[in-house]
């Protein structure tokens, strides 16, 4: 895709200095997932009903699982990328980083629109500071983006 920059790898795995970590989202996660947004769905609905219409309330975990299928495709195809966050173990989600390609409601130079979110229990904890201050340099050190549009 012509978004990233030349002979892109996406990262598999990165470590946070809390002791979770971020990977690409896969279907299989919907066990983990399911829970994580339906318990904070109202302050998701709040950042991306509007503009994604999700989650919304009635949503079921089959359909969960097959919007985490969907991201899997787009994630291989290196069209859209979901990480999730995840515990050392991988028995709890806290949260999801998207990294999309700019739209035309970018800026213009923009490489990348991004956001994330975390399950209500992280808020103003030790994991949002640090995924707040990772996620920005991520996009420019290892991601190669010099202009990037954070969805709010």
């Amino acid at each position: 895709m012509t978004w990233l920059p030349r002979g892109f790898t996406p990262p598999a795995r990165v470590d946070l200095p809390t002791g979770h970590h971020l990977r690409p989202i896969r279907e299989a996660d919907v066990e983990i997932d399911y829970p994580a947004v339906m318990g904070s769905r109202e302050r998701l609905w709040a950042k991306y009903g509007t503009a994604w219409g999700w989650p919304p309330a009635t949503m079921s975990y089959e359909e969960d699982r097959g919007d985490l299928a969907r991201h899997e495709v787009e994630i291989a195809a290196h069209q859209a990328f979901n990480y999730a966050v995840l515990d050392q173990d991988e028995t709890e989600l806290f949260g999801c980083v998207y990294i999309d390609p700019a739209d035309e409601k970018s800026p213009p130079g923009t490489g990348a629109v991004v956001s994330w979110w975390l399950v209500d229990e992280a808020l103003g904890s030790p994991l949002e500071r640090a995924l707040d201050d990772f996620v920005p340099r991520w996009m420019i050190k290892t991601w190669g983006f010099g202009l990037v549009h954070y969805f709010p």
